[in-house]
């Protein structure tokens, strides 16, 4: 079987560190603010004959991609590079609060979290109007992580007591949540980062 161009794996570690799951959520708060800032709007005004307030956003570069690869058959590489960087800040954040490392995220570094994203040969790989619709396409794939999102919450709150009784993720639920989170990336990168037309599979694996 072919594989699909984005892949997740995230080292397990046979102990984890229960002073600081004890205190997970407050330790993260710091790098929540600065991921918020990241992918927060904010507006700045300017005045030349009259005030103008210009609102701009930063986060993923969603909606200039799509225009560039529907008019233009672009996709900027230095745009792809930033969004990567994005997607990649954004899972060691998620794989620190739900408990899958001890490592603080790191704003550069790539630490035991592995994520590759190929960059889309636009003119051959991809069709210049699906971007318009692949949010819609991909409407099944939210509706299935809802419901396991679910069952990622509880097996983390799970997981929380164990690693707290016994210093050990149990490796079957770490593999669930990483699962999780590689679905959901593929989702992303089909639906919002738009590197790539080939619809993600509805599978938890590698």
């Amino acid at each position: 079987m072919e594989k699909y161009p984005v892949s997740l794996s995230i080292d397990y570690s046979e102990k984890s560190n229960r002073v600081t799951v004890l205190f997970r959520f407050f330790l993260a708060i710091p790098i929540l603010i600065i991921l918020a800032l990241l992918t927060s709007s904010s507006y700045e005004s300017e005045q030349a004959t009259k005030e103008v307030e210009r609102v701009y956003s930063v986060g993923i570069v969603f909606l200039p991609t799509l225009l560039m690869i529907v008019f233009r058959k672009k996709y900027p590489k230095w745009w792809f590079d930033w969004n990567l960087a994005l997607a990649k800040f954004s899972i060691r954040i998620s794989s620190y609060l739900l408990l899958l490392r001890d490592e603080y995220p790191s704003t550069d570094e790539e630490q035991a979290v592995n994520v590759e994203i190929n960059y889309p040969d636009v003119e051959k790989e991809l069709n210049r109007w699906l971007p318009l619709i692949k949010w819609l396409l991909a409407i099944p794939h939210f509706i299935v992580l809802i419901f396991i999102m679910l069952g990622v919450i509880f097996s983390t709150i799970l997981a929380w007591f164990i690693i707290l009784f016994t210093g050990k993720y149990p490796k079957s639920m770490f593999n669930f949540v990483v699962g999780f989170l590689r679905w959901v990336l593929r989702v992303d990168a089909y639906a919002i980062l738009l590197t790539t037309d080939k619809y993600p599979p509805f599978s938890l694996s590698n």
